[in-house]
């Protein structure tokens, strides 16, 4: 099926792979991972993702050998992984095993495939404007709703799963999983009606938009009851959304496959410009029953949420906050403490051209130095990286500098 030229590439790759994986380094790396979400103070984990690949071909370190169109894709995997381990002084979610994602599908909810827009794109970049048109703007529009339907592969599979075991041979473990959670409705949401008019109604037309939040919260439950019942679920995957997952499961009955176990990953990005009290109403509510069932919860993403920690708070087993470029971290710190894990997002617009070493220096030690002064667990993530100028090596400097201000207030890893 595939020629033994390209078969040995993605064999010698792995077995690279594997090096790293096991190594010493990479089992300390895992234990800070699990330790950080325990809520112990240790070195904060520091992450590099959502990078623009397309521009990070750094000494064709990313360079494809394969003839196999299929083959290459899995090749060029392996050589991300290999290039973050050669070029980023910072922490990667390697495993040593090579997984393969269970197979499903679903009829999703009806409204989210109404999305109209204009979309504009920026030179040399993947970066994307987005005009959204309201297609949601009466209730009348809401009758294309309906719950989804999951349906399983298992079949595919095992067809995935030999297909990859035949490829790799003895060089990795292939190991079938299920998938995480990651429910953000207002960013679904915004598709379908523009940021605009949903906080015009918040004004306006609140109980029309509270109606719009709830059919997704059902959608929610319906689709993580599916993901649950079929086997879908899977809480032992390395991350969540960008940051380390690794965690031990508080005492009771907890199975990865099962909601109990898993980490709720939810958000309202656009709700950074309502009052927290509004933050509450038009999204919080909503993620309780969800998270209720769950055994952690981790909110915030881009949004600044350092006026609001109190409200969020209310989230049920919430564990991890998100400390966003915008957010305030000295007063995010205050009020997180020891309790929860302050997942830092640093500010993607310092490497998106020539970058300064002392910008970044500062920033990482304003973080380090707030968590160190209120006792909080921290993880760092550098996310949402639409581009680096193509200068790849923005981003091995930025990894460089944050790691020696990690070496300096918590010791060399």
């Amino acid at each position: 099926m595939y020629s033994q030229k390209d078969v040995d590439i993605i064999r010698d790759l792995c077995k690279r792979y594997m090096e790293i994986a096991v190594s010493d380094r990479h089992v300390r790396m895992r234990k800070r991972f699990r330790d950080t979400n325990n809520l112990k103070v240790v070195r904060p984990p520091l992450i590099i993702e959502e990078i623009p690949w397309q521009q990070m071909n750094y000494e064709h370190a990313l360079d494809c050998k394969c003839e196999d169109a299929g083959l290459r894709g899995i090749e060029y995997g392996l050589r991300i992984a290999l290039f973050r381990e050669k070029y980023f002084r910072c922490d990667n979610f390697t495993e040593p095993y090579f997984v393969v994602r269970k197979a499903y599908s679903s009829t999703g909810n009806g409204l989210d495939s109404l999305v109209k827009e204009n979309v504009k794109s920026a030179l040399h970049t993947n970066i994307k404007s987005h005009e959204y048109i309201d297609v949601l703007e009466d209730e009348e529009s809401l009758s294309h709703f309906h719950l989804p339907v999951v349906t399983a592969y298992p079949e595919k599979d095992e067809e995935n799963v030999n297909r990859i075991k035949e490829i790799v041979g003895d060089t990795i473990p292939v190991v079938l999983r299920g998938h995480g959670i990651y429910d953000a409705p207002w960013d679904r949401i915004a598709r379908l009606r523009g940021v605009t008019n949903i906080l015009y109604d918040m004004y306006d037309r609140p109980e029309y938009l509270l109606k719009i939040r709830e059919l997704y919260a059902k959608e929610s439950e319906a689709f993580l009851s599916q993901m649950e019942k079929l086997g879908l679920l899977d809480n032992s995957n390395p991350d969540l959304h960008c940051t380390p997952a690794y965690v031990d499961m508080p005492e009771g009955e907890h199975k990865r496959d099962r909601l109990s176990g898993a980490w709720y990953r939810s958000m309202a990005q656009m709700f950074s410009s309502a009052s927290p009290d509004d933050l509450y109403e038009f999204d919080i509510k909503f993620t309780v029953p969800i998270a209720e069932k769950c055994a952690y919860t981790y909110y915030g993403c881009c949004e600044p949420l350092h006026d609001r920690i109190e409200i969020i708070k209310r989230i049920p087993n919430l564990r991890k906050i998100g400390c966003s470029p915008w957010a305030d971290v000295e007063l995010t710190a205050s009020q997180i403490k020891g309790d929860f894990v302050l997942s830092r997002k640093p500010n993607p617009a310092f490497v998106s051209s020539y970058v300064d070493r002392e910008q970044i220096r500062k920033e990482a030690e304003e973080t380090v130095k707030a968590c160190l002064k209120y006792g909080c667990p921290c993880d760092i993530t550098l996310k949402d990286i639409s581009t680096v100028g193509d200068r790849p090596e923005n981003l091995i400097i930025w990894s460089e500098v944050v790691s020696e201000v990690l070496d300096e207030y918590y010791g060399k890893e």
